[in-house]
């Protein structure tokens, strides 16, 4: 079965697995009126791409009072008072693409700056094989930027949940337990994956959440870590 790069698709696929349903943030298909209703419910939304990656085309929409919105997008911030104009951008855009409407996450902080967790799950040829977790390091978020995606630094995990104060092995221990359910899931879906870099976010109150899944995930960041193995590790699981 073809792997598709569909965030759409990944959501139902994984809400379908009932342990993982309520670790999602609530997802839609772009339309106004789940666009609204979500504005209303949330405050603060996320517009992605169905087929986007490396934080790309990311919209970030907070409602301020009954009538206006802040949108940004990368560094660039706008106000809008009538979100029917957005939509009639977004469908000159996404015409061939589409896009989904996510809830914000309120993200822990690191020195005021957002940051999620890259987990990387991985399993050997064959589909009866276990997924393992072979590496994992935390993304902040450049100064201004709300996407971890462009990354002020990568640091071990342990390191980052000292730095935001929010816990420690326990609460990463949860997180590659969430993204090994989540690998899984699946893994029964595609019987020849092997390999899903899984964005894992933190909230304030520390509950763990599953951003999305990357099929064909970045590694160099695991070589910029002082730490080689995982980077020895991962590249293993790749060749077995």
């Amino acid at each position: 079965m073809l792997i598709r790069r569909d965030k759409w698709l990944q959501y139902r696929i994984l809400r379908n697995g009932s342990s993982l349903a309520a670790r999602l943030p609530e997802t839609q298909l772009l339309k106004k009126n789940a666009l609204t209703k979500m504005l209303l419910q949330y405050q603060s939304v996320v517009l992605k791409p169905r087929n986007g990656s490396y934080g790309r085309d990311i919209l970030f929409i907070k409602r301020n009072g009954a009538s206006t919105y802040r949108i940004q997008n990368e560094k660039n911030v706008i106000t809008m008072r009538d979100i029917n104009t957005l939509l009639i951008l977004f469908r000159k855009k996404s015409s061939s693409r589409g896009y989904i409407v996510q809830r914000r996450l309120q993200l822990a902080l690191i020195q005021h700056k957002p940051f999620d967790i890259r987990i990387m799950a991985q399993r050997k040829k064959g589909s009866a094989s276990t997924w393992k977790v072979t590496g994992s390091y935390a993304k902040v978020a450049a100064q201004g930027y709300l996407v971890t995606n462009v990354t002020s630094r990568t640091i071990p995990v342990l390191e980052a949940l000292n730095l935001a104060r929010i816990g420690g092995r326990s609460l990463l221990v949860e997180a590659e337990r969430i993204a090994l359910l989540a690998a899984k899931r699946l893994g029964e879906r595609y019987p020849k994956l092997r390999q899903v870099g899984f964005d894992i976010g933190i909230d304030r109150k520390r509950r763990v959440w599953i951003i999305e899944g990357n099929y064909q995930p970045d590694l160099r960041p695991f070589r910029l870590l002082k730490d080689s193995s995982m980077h020895r590790k991962i590249l293993w699981y790749k060749k077995h």
